[in-house]
């Protein structure tokens, strides 16, 4: 296939195609491998590849909505049967899944040809993709900065042109951040809607969730369609869609009622940027017939980022501890932040994680009250455009330090040292906005309308009531032809 007619297409078209028999898939995942090996090398997006299999299962028939399709899977949740999931972590680098999550086996019996997956931080626990594992993935509109995280190798491959759609997870932002980074449309699903299983009931205690980055609105409605439904694991099952979210595509959303913020208690001072690319959406909102006003913010939102930082830490505290069971492996098979936050987490007691996850029924209700009144909330995805690779690395004199303090079990000074103040307000200060979603469990996308001066992306936020996944893409498909993002490409 010609690779700049590839380009050019949608994941849909694409398997259109082969469903004509205009082209094979063992050429589209041609067209996606020899892209990948020109760009990759340059944002270090996928970090395993699955030529083999990917040959192998090209060369069968297909069948499915997706079928020929080539497809990346995050290295991170997203197990395939036989391989490694990293999750960027040393300890598991070499440790192959029992079976295929869930997530998996839908997308294979959509027909996806699964060549590789994609680089993330270790246990998708920053928002930025610079795993010591791998090295850092980088933003293709400029290398210099990051692609956003964790789904940040996915990202950077879909806006490098290497596919169409690539699988992702969300459990504070790590689908909208990294596609606001890359000039991508992101939507996360509400609460439950998409199954962790087998592995899992629910990860995070169900404010994470998996789903995909691409370049239009319905491969992602399409997505969600074949995703949606509990699996025999699930904890349990949640609403069914009023009709397939690809039929909303097209379908007129209505006078919206939206309100927005630009700032918060987090990051009260967004960048200029940030302020500008809601001020944009909201004159193009209005342009097309919706009601938009400013409103304060209808939630608590620092405690709310207090409340989420002390359920990751005791997460992460978790994740390494059974890791560590799992592999035997020692403490040098994990970096050094997520020591710092596994220590932090474990000071933390049960009663305190018990009463931050209890306070999540506050947040919920402040939303339910919010949208009583309004059918979305508007926000900057980000608060700052795509920060510098690198620029979140704690400052070489604290390391020696956090060594010594965590070898020592004395981990509790370093929220004296300035350590715990830095990772809170470098992890959450420039990604204010997103964790709200997933705390409350409602859906939200973040939608590529605004490029800086400096022609970054950087994305505004929808977050909607539960069960509001169909008003999110009627309004994005028609954002999405209002002011069209497909075909708006980084030189790389």
């Amino acid at each position: 296939m010609d690779p700049a007619d590839y380009a050019t297409r949608d994941g849909l078209e694409l398997a259109a195609l082969v469903a004509s028999r205009e082209v094979t898939p063992a050429e589209l995942l041609a067209a996606a491998q020899t892209r990948s090996r020109a760009v990759n090398p340059r944002i270090n997006a996928i970090v395993r590849t699955l030529d083999g299999i990917a040959d192998e299962r090209a060369a069968q028939p297909l069948d499915g909505p997706f079928a020929g399709v080539p497809f990346l899977l995050k290295d991170l949740g997203q197990e395939y049967a036989g391989l490694a999931s990293a999750g960027g972590c040393r300890a598991l680098a070499w440790t192959p899944a029992a079976q295929h999550a869930t997530v998996v086996q839908r997308w294979l019996d959509a027909g996806l040809v699964i060549f590789g997956k994609t680089n993330t931080p270790e246990f998708g626990a920053k928002g930025v993709t610079e795993a010591e594992l791998y090295g850092p993935a980088r933003n293709p509109w400029d290398l210099g900065r990051t692609p956003g995280g964790s789904s940040g190798g996915a990202a950077a491959a879909v806006a490098a042109g290497i596919l169409p759609v690539a699988g992702a997870s969300d459990g504070g932002g790590s689908i909208r951040i990294p596609a606001a980074c890359c000039g991508l449309f992101g939507l996360k699903a509400g609460r439950g809607l998409v199954p962790s299983g087998p592995e899992a009931s629910e990860r995070l205690g169900g404010a994470s969730t998996d789903g995909v980055i691409s370049r239009s609105v319905r491969d992602s409605a399409a997505m969600l369609d074949l995703l949606a439904g509990a699996d025999p694991t699930s904890a349990y099952a949640p609403a069914a869609l009023e009709r397939p979210l690809l039929e909303e595509v097209g379908r007129e959303p209505g006078r919206l009622r939206i309100g927005f913020v630009s700032s918060s208690v987090v990051n009260p001072s967004p960048h200029p940027e940030a302020i500008a690319a809601v001020a944009d959406a909201a004159r193009l909102l209005e342009q097309l017939g919706h009601e938009v006003e400013p409103v304060a913010t209808p939630y608590d939102d620092a405690a709310l980022a207090r409340d989420f930082l002390t359920i990751w830490f005791v997460n992460v505290a978790y994740m390494v501890r059974e890791v560590k069971r799992q592999t035997g492996s020692g403490d040098d098979g994990f970096e050094q932040d997520t020591l710092i936050m596994a220590a932090l987490g474990r000071r933390i007691s049960g009663v305190e994680h018990c009463a931050a996850m209890e306070r999540r029924h506050e947040q919920i209700a402040a939303m339910a009250r919010f949208h009583e009144r309004f059918d979305l909330l508007l926000t900057p995805t980000l608060a700052t455009p795509p920060p510098r690779i690198g620029q979140f690395d704690p400052p070489r004199a604290l390391r020696p330090l956090a060594a010594g303090l965590l070898k020592t079990g004395t981990a509790s000074v370093l929220s004296r040292v300035g350590v715990v103040d830095r990772m809170i307000s470098e992890n959450l200060g420039w990604v204010p906005f997103t964790q709200l979603a997933n705390l409350t469990g409602r859906p939200a996308m973040s939608v590529p309308l605004h490029w800086t001066a400096a022609n970054l992306p950087l994305g505004v936020q929808f977050v909607a009531p539960l069960g509001g996944e169909a008003t999110l893409v009627r309004l994005a498909a028609q954002l999405e032809q209002a002011r069209p993002w497909a075909q708006r490409r980084p030189l790389l």
